[in-house]
């Protein structure tokens, strides 16, 4: 029985194909635990993680948790309906310890076997809803999972058209999408779209599974 109230059942019979990474960007575990469960705020996760590697499951995973909220991922939106939201305890500017990055990885096999997802599901809240999320955030050490199959990391390849390669893979086209795939794959660069983001950007290419 979840322990959240705050969800519903996933529309159109659609199940878990993406498993979206937050961070709380609150005090501590305790207060997001409190705001997860609070039928007045109206949001939650499946999962909460905190510092220690505590690991608290809040809403039953075929159901469907209100942590996406608005956004898209591969030209689609409602991603509540097809996702597993996991929380992470971190306040957006700390480093994830290793006993909280050592729960995550266990809870995403754990997840990624029950319900099929490959690596390319798994995806931040950033990807999805660039225009209004950072979160993992550029602290977040994606090319750690990436290296154990929880996860993706491109190999530079030739360019291409780079917004096309980024659409392609899932990140929402618009002013924000360059941003978001910075923040993923090269957190802390800026300026002008530059040679190495065009090539992991075809490299992201490389990995999508044929059509």
């Amino acid at each position: 029985m979840s322990l959240s109230p705050n969800h519903g059942p996933r529309r159109d019979g659609q199940k878990p194909a993406l498993i979206v990474l937050h961070y709380t960007a609150m005090r501590d575990c305790a207060a997001a635990e409190a705001r997860l469960c609070d039928p007045a705020a109206e949001v939650s996760a499946h999962w909460l993680i905190d510092r220690s590697g505590r690991t608290i499951a809040l809403v039953d995973e075929d159901r469907r948790a209100w942590h996406a909220g608005a956004g898209s991922w591969q030209g689609r939106g409602d991603v509540n309906s097809r996702s597993i939201g996991i929380e992470l305890d971190n306040d957006g500017a700390s480093p994830f310890p290793e006993p909280q990055m050592a729960a995550l990885e266990r809870l995403l096999r754990a997840i990624m076997a029950r319900w099929d997802i490959p690596p390319l599901g798994v995806i931040g809240h950033s990807d999805m809803a660039p225009d209004r999320k950072v979160d993992p955030g550029p602290r977040f050490d994606w090319r750690r999972l990436a290296r154990q199959g929880l996860s993706v990391w491109p190999a530079p390849a030739a360019p291409g058209d780079t917004a096309a390669q980024l659409t392609a893979f899932g990140f929402p086209p618009g002013p924000d999408q360059l941003a978001a795939f910075r923040l993923r794959f090269r957190p802390g660069a800026t300026g002008p779209l530059s040679a190495e983001d065009r090539a992991l950007a075809a490299g992201l290419d490389a990995l999508r599974p044929p059509a």
